[in-house]
Parts: structure tokens; C-alpha cells; sequence
């Protein structure tokens, strides 16, 4: 894994009026890309609490007690996206809030290659609650795509967290770019 400066984001949530805080979640995140720098997300569509929407995001998801965050991502990364990768590096930590369901979110991000595909293990509630399904895009279409999920309250949210990351991905991607075959 290359180190680098690990760095922290923190973001309020002005999308719900903030009533009260009373938990925390633990998250492992990745920024994924294969050798030709394309980079895949979790597209999701959900009806729920935040409301009707179609939106994507990064693979990833909470941390299991006893779990330390190398062995997190891997599996989170297996079982949404059906991917083995290698860990570049830890990008940073975005804190975030989500008052509607009074939750403070704790992103542990990464940046990984993938190593080789296989099959998804996606949870009852990911496959018919949220139809979770992979979108491969180029960086630039990835902004875009955030950009037109904007249009809801969580895409706001999510947007707000994630462009950053990526942003911060793709620096670090052209800063190891001749080490991106093959990471330390």
C-alpha cells in the first residue's frame, strides 16, 4: 500500500433539520478503478425514509464488530461489486451526518485496482429493497453523474461526500500512475 497523507472531510447535512444524533456508523468506502482508469460504483434505487430516488455511490458499507478496515473494504468490495483488489492507499476520512435517521456516518475511504472479478454477494435487502447493480464509468462521466443525482435530497448528500473523494482519487491515480499496474 503507497502512504501518503491521509486527509478528513467533514460535512453537516442541510438537506433534514438536525433534532438529534444518536449513533455512529463505522463505514469502510473504495474508490475503484481497473487498469484502463475505469471506475466502478453501486447504482441504487430505493423508496424509503429519504424518499424516491435513483442515485450511485461508492461500494462499501459499515464495519462488522471485531473487523479491522483492511479486511472491511475487501469484503465490502467482494460482495457489491463481485471484486478482489489491491489496496493503493487509504485516501482519508469524510464525517458526515444524515439527521433524517440521526446517524453520523465515519467513511474510512480507500483507493484500490482491481485484481480479478467474481461473483457478488449482495445481502436480501441490497438485491430487492435498493437493486443494487454496478456502473462502470470514466471519471469525468462519474462527475456527471453526480451532478444529475443532485436533483433529490440524499444525492445531495451522497454528491457532497463523494466528489471530493474521487476528486482526490484521480490526483492520487496521476501522481502513481506508473505504479498503477502494480502498487506496493
Amino acid at each position: 500500500m503507497v502512504n501518503q497523507e491521509e486527509w478528513l472531510l467533514e460535512l453537516e447535512d442541510t438537506e433534514w433539520p438536525l433534532t438529534a444524533i444518536d449513533h455512529d456508523r463505522l463505514i469502510a468506502r473504495a474508490i475503484v478503478a481497473d487498469d484502463d482508469r475505469n471506475f466502478y460504483f453501486v447504482r441504487a434505487e430505493r423508496d424509503d425514509e429519504f424518499g424516491k430516488a435513483v442515485f450511485f455511490e461508492t461500494a462499501g458499507g459499515g464495519v462488522e464488530p471485531n473487523e479491522d478496515l483492511d479486511t472491511a473494504i475487501r469484503r465490502e468490495l467482494q460482495e457489491e461489486l463481485g471484486v478482489n483488489v489491491d489496496v493503493i492507499c487509504k485516501i482519508g476520512v469524510v464525517s458526515d451526518y444524515y439527521n433524517l435517521i440521526r446517524r453520523h456516518n465515519i467513511n474510512h475511504y480507500f483507493l484500490c485496482r482491481i485484481v480479478s472479478f467474481g461473483e457478488k454477494h449482495l445481502t436480501k435487502e441490497e438485491q430487492e429493497d435498493y437493486h443494487l447493480s454496478t456502473m462502470k464509468l470514466r471519471y469525468t462521466d462519474a462527475l456527471n453523474a453526480y451532478e444529475r443525482c443532485r436533483c433529490t435530497r440524499l444525492g445531495r448528500l451522497i454528491a457532497s461526500r463523494e466528489v471530493p473523494v474521487l476528486k482526490r482519487a484521480k490526483e492520487l491515480l496521476d501522481e502513481t500512475a506508473p505504479n498503477f499496474s502494480t502498487p506496493e
